[in-house]
């Protein structure tokens, strides 16, 4: 199966946003791109006269689901001579059609909006609809973005967990931050165990041996990523409650943010988790979510 770099539009400044880091995303990665518009357009309208359904002469909805994938992808040709670009109109609701684009993907891209002058994303019912369900990698990318800045200025940060680290999650960031010739910050929030009691919060003896050997283990973990990506200089960071918070300052200088989705199921629906949830809405930098067992 021939994968891709994917990016879903809508024809908001948010998913043009999107297309334009897909296609740097694509020149990085060596892949081909590939436009998609999901618009379910409706054939037939009613005719009282006529007493039947008859197709309308002219739809200019339909006009303009046909001419966006086709003048974004004209436009991104001339940005970028040497990519490959496809684009294409699926006539599907917007989530079941990018779900399925996912799968026939290493990474789907999406646009979401930036709250305004406050720092961070409004992650919409479609975005978000995609990233609680999809297996496959998905990018979250706000309009205003200089995008050929994000890919040269700061690093990658991951967010890291500790207790479940996973490979898939760990290489997309080691990878992500080689093809950009980037150093790699790497996050874990901790916090005290209850069995240490209140006054354990205070005895600064211990807090710096917890410290220390949670850094530790990190490094371990780390360790044979290091091996096979010498050139990727990590930073780990051990922080105290969570993550998010603190995922969230590292993303004002970074080019992008990594974090991770159990893929497990809740009696309410797909589950994101506390910590992805806060730096979806709030980062300063694109965010890839990687799911993850």
């Amino acid at each position: 199966m021939s994968r891709n770099v994917t990016v879903g539009l809508d024809g908001s400044p948010e998913s043009l946003a999107a297309a334009d880091w897909a296609a740097h995303e694509a020149l990085l990665r060596d892949a081909p791109l590939r436009l998609v518009h999901a618009w379910q357009w409706q054939p037939y309208t009613y005719s009282p006269l006529a007493g039947a359904s008859v197709p309308p002469m002219d739809d200019p909805r339909r006009e303009w689901a046909e001419r966006l994938p086709r003048e974004t992808a004209t436009r991104l040709a001339e940005r970028h001579p040497g990519l490959h670009i496809s684009a294409e109109r699926i006539p599907e609701q917007p989530v079941t059609a990018l779900l399925a684009a996912a799968e026939e993907a290493d990474l789907l891209v999406l646009g979401s909006r930036g709250l305004g002058g406050v720092t961070g994303f409004i992650v919409g019912s479609v975005a978000l609809a995609v990233v609680a369900r999809t297996e496959r990698p998905v990018v979250l990318v706000r309009a205003g973005e200089r995008v050929a800045d994000d890919h040269l200025k700061g690093g990658v940060v991951l967010g890291l967990d500790l207790e479940r680290p996973d490979g898939s999650l760990i290489g997309f960031a080691f990878e992500a931050a080689s093809r950009r010739g980037r150093n790699l910050r790497v996050v874990h929030g901790w916090s005290l165990p209850s069995s240490y009691g209140y006054g354990g919060a205070f005895d600064l003896d211990l807090n710096a041996e917890l410290h220390a050997q949670i850094r530790h283990n990190m490094i371990e973990v780390l360790r044979p990523w290091r091996e096979k990506f010498p050139g990727v200089e990590v930073n780990e960071q051990a922080v105290v409650g969570s993550a998010g918070s603190h995922l969230v300052d590292a993303s004002r200088d970074a080019a992008l943010v990594v974090v991770g989705r159990r893929n497990r199921r809740t009696p309410v629906g797909p589950h994101i988790g506390p910590v992805t949830q806060a730096v979806l809405h709030h980062a300063a930098a694109p965010v890839a979510v990687v799911p993850h067992d």
